[in-house]
C-alpha cells in the first residue's frame, strides 16, 4: 500500500506533462492525443465530450444557468476532477495542481451544471444531445447571427391584416386589406379616399344579411374584423350614405315623441335634458308603446305593450301595466344589435312595412332566435331604433358625433364641399372694378343678368352663322348637362327612388332627381320632409324659342336642371323645405 503512492504520483506526473502542452495547442496535435489515449482512455473520452457539449449546449447553459449557482458548481467541478486520481481524500491531490491547471480543470463545469439541472427536471438528457445532428448548422454557428431576430416577429394580434370585401349600391365591389384594429369610420375614410368621393362624414358601413332580410349601419367605433366574425358567408358589407346617423343629436324632439318617453327622474322637457338622460348612465330613461311582436317559432304576430330599458326589452303580460310581476323579458341589449327589416311583409308576413329586429350576435342563419318587431309608422320605428342605440352605447355615440365636427373646425374653409355650378350662375357678380363684388340690389342683379343673357345669345348666334355649332348650345345643353350630376339617377321607378331615400336616411332635405315614367320630356324631384317622401314633377316650357324647366307651372323658370337644383338649395320656394342632401351612388 505504501508503494502505490509513489507509483500513482509518477503516473500523474507523466500524465500532466502532455496535458499542459495539449490544452493551449488545441486539436492541432494528433500525436499527443494518441499518447493520451494510450495512457488513460477515460480522460480522453471526457475531454472529447467536453468539446462536443460546449459547442452544442452553450446557448442552453447561458439561458438556464443562474449566477447564484456558479460558485458551488465550480467547486464541485474541481472536486469531481480530483476523485479518479486518488483513493483517499481529495486534499492530497490539490496541492500538486498549479493555478493554471486549476482553471483548466474547471472547464467541465458546463456539463456538471446541465447535469444538475437535468437531475432536478427530467426534460433533457445530455448523453443524447451530441448524437442528434443539427439540420441547420448555419443558424447555431457563433459567427452567424440568427435569421429571425426578436424584433422581426409579430408582437401581437394587432399587427395582423385581413382582406375585407365591400360592395357599393350599384353592385360593384372592392377588396381592401385592413388591420385587425381598424374601425368602421377608418374603413369608410379609406374607401372615400380610394373612390375619390367627398368626405362629408355621412358615409357608413352597412352590415347586410340578404338571407335574413336584415341590415344595419355599423357604429363608427365598432371593429370591422370583429363584426365580420359574427356574419354568415352570404352576408356582406355595403358602402352607403346615411345622413340620419346622428340627426337625433340635432333635433331630438323630432325623434322622441312625448307619449313614448318616460323618465324615472324629473325632467324639465328641454332638448338638452332629453339627451343628458340618455347619455347619463345613472338616469333611467324608458321608451314605451305598442309594437307588433312575432312569436318565437310561429308565424303569428301579436300586438303587445313594450318598454325598452337599459337592462333590455320587456313586454307586459297584462295590458299597459309595467309592474315587475307583469313584465317579461323579450331581448337583451348586451350581446345583440338592432336591424331594419328589408322586406318584412314578403319574408316574415309582417303587418306593416316598418319592421325591426333584435338579433343576437351568436345567430348567423337561424331565424328562430330573432326577435322580430313591427311599428305602425316610420317615426315610431326610428324612435325605437335610436333609443336602442343610445341605451346600449351612450357617450360613445356622442363622441363619434363630435369627432367630425372637431376635425371640420380645424380645416380651412376651402376644404368644404362646393355646390354644383351651372353655366347660369345664381349669384350676380360685378367684375368691372379691380376686385369682384356680389350684387345685392335685386334690380341691379336683374339688369346684369339680362345683359349677360343677351351677350350669351349673341355669341351662340355668331357661332351658328360661322357654321360650327358649339357643343354647349342651349338646345342640347339643357337636356344632357344634368346627367353628369350625382343627384340625377336616370330612369328609375318611384318605388326605387323611395327605397334609396329610406336607405340613405329620412332627414329633411334629402332628395334626388330622376326621369319621369309618365311624361318622357319631364323629370321628377323626390324629396324627404318630416320622414315622409314626396314627389314633385318638373315640366318643360318654351319661351321665345328656348326650353326652360319649372316646378311651379312656369312662374319660376330655369335653363337647366343644375340651375333649378342650385336655386332650391338656397330658396325653399314652393317646396316644403330646401334641398340639403342629395342621394349618391358611388362605384367602388
Amino acid at each position: 500500500m505504501q508503494a502505490a503512492g509513489p507509483l500513482f504520483r509518477s503516473k500523474d506526473k507523466v500524465e500532466q506533462t502532455p496535458r499542459s502542452q495539449q490544452d493551449p495547442a488545441g486539436p492541432g496535435l494528433p500525436a499527443q492525443s494518441d499518447r493520451l489515449a494510450n495512457h488513460q482512455e477515460d480522460d480522453v473520452d471526457l475531454e472529447a465530450l467536453v468539446n462536443d457539449m460546449n459547442a452544442s449546449l452553450e446557448s442552453l447553459y447561458s439561458a438556464c444557468s443562474m449566477q447564484s449557482d456558479t460558485v458551488p458548481l465550480l467547486q464541485n467541478g474541481q472536486h469531481a476532477r480530483s476523485q479518479p486520481r486518488a483513493s483517499g481524500p481529495p486534499r492530497s491531490v490539490q496541492p500538486q495542481v498549479s493555478p493554471r491547471q486549476r482553471v483548466q480543470r474547471s472547464q467541465p463545469v458546463h456539463i456538471l451544471a446541465v447535469r444538475r439541472l437535468q437531475e432536478e427536471d427530467q426534460q433533457f438528457r445530455t448523453s443524447s444531445l451530441p448524437a442528434i445532428p443539427n439540420p441547420f448548422p448555419e443558424l447555431c454557428g457563433p459567427g452567424s447571427p440568427p435569421v429571425l431576430t426578436p424584433g422581426s416577429l409579430p408582437p401581437s394580434q394587432a399587427a395582423a391584416k385581413q382582406d375585407v370585401k365591400v360592395f357599393s349600391e350599384d353592385g360593384t365591389s372592392k377588396v381592401v386589406e385592413i388591420l385587425a384594429d381598424m374601425t368602421a369610420r377608418d374603413l369608410c375614410q379609406l374607401l372615400v379616399y380610394k373612390s375619390h368621393c367627398v368626405d362629408d362624414n355621412s358615409w357608413t358601413l352597412v352590415e347586410h344579411h340578404p338571407h335574413l332580410g336584415l341590415e344595419r349601419c355599423l357604429e363608427d367605433h365598432e371593429l370591422v374584423v370583429q363584426v365580420e366574425s359574427t356574419m354568415a358567408s352570404e352576408s356582406k358589407f355595403l358602402f352607403r350614405k346615411n345622413y340620419a346617423k346622428y340627426e337625433f343629436f340635432k333635433n331630438p324632439m323630432n325623434f322622441f315623441p312625448e307619449q313614448m318617453v318616460t323618465w324615472c327622474q324629473q325632467s324639465n322637457g328641454s332638448q338638452t335634458q332629453l339627451l343628458q338622460n340618455f347619455l347619463n348612465s345613472s338616469s333611467c330613461p324608458e321608451i314605451q308603446g305598442f309594437l307588433h311582436v312575432k312569436e318565437l317559432g310561429k308565424k303569428s304576430w301579436k300586438k303587445l305593450y313594450v318598454c325598452l330599458r337599459r337592462s333590455g326589452l320587456y313586454c307586459s303580460t297584462k295590458g299597459t301595466s309595467k309592474e315587475p310581476r307583469h313584465l317579461q323579458l323579450l331581448a337583451d341589449l348586451e350581446d345583440s344589435n338592432i336591424f331594419s327589416l328589408i322586406a318584412g311583409r314578403k319574408q316574415y308576413n309582417a303587418p306593416t312595412d316598418h319592421g325591426l329586429c333584435i338579433k343576437p350576435n351568436k345567430v348567423r342563419n337561424e331565424t328562430k332566435e330573432l326577435r322580430l318587431l313591427c311599428a305602425e309608422d316610420e317615426q315610431t320605428r326610428t324612435c325605437w331604433m335610436t333609443a336602442f342605440r343610445l341605451l346600449k352605447y351612450g357617450m360613445l355615440l356622442y363622441q363619434n358625433y363630435r369627432i367630425p365636427q372637431q376635425r371640420k373646425a380645424l380645416l380651412s374653409p376651402f376644404s368644404t364641399p362646393v355646390r354644383s355650378v351651372s353655366e347660369n350662375s345664381l349669384v350676380a357678380m360685378d367684375f368691372s372694378g379691380q376686385t369682384g363684388r356680389v350684387i345685392e340690389n335685386p334690380a341691379e342683379a336683374q339688369s346684369a343678368a339680362l345683359e349677360e343673357g343677351h351677350a350669351w345669345r349673341k355669341r351662340s348666334t355668331r357661332m351658328n352663322i360661322l357654321g360650327s355649332q358649339s357643343p354647349l348650345h342651349p338646345s342640347t345643353l339643357s337636356t344632357v348637362i344634368h346627367r353628369t350630376q350625382h343627384w340625377f339617377h336616370g330612369r328609375i321607378s318611384r318605388e326605387e327612388s323611395h327605397r334609396i331615400i329610406k336607405q340613405q336616411g329620412l332627414v329633411d332635405g334629402l332628395f334626388l332627381l330622376r326621369d319621369s315614367q309618365s311624361n318622357p320630356k319631364a323629370f321628377v324631384l323626390t324629396l324627404c320632409h318630416h320622414q315622409k317622401i314626396k314627389n314633385f314633377q318638373i315640366l318643360p316650357c318654351e319661351d321665345d324659342g328656348q326650353t326652360f324647366f319649372s316646378l311651379d307651372d312656369g312662374n319660376t323658370k330655369f335653363s337647366d336642371l343644375i340651375q333649378l337644383v342650385d336655386f332650391y338649395q338656397l330658396n325653399k320656394g314652393v317646396l316644403p323645405c330646401k334641398l340639403k342632401h342629395h342621394c349618391i351612388r358611388v362605384a367602388l
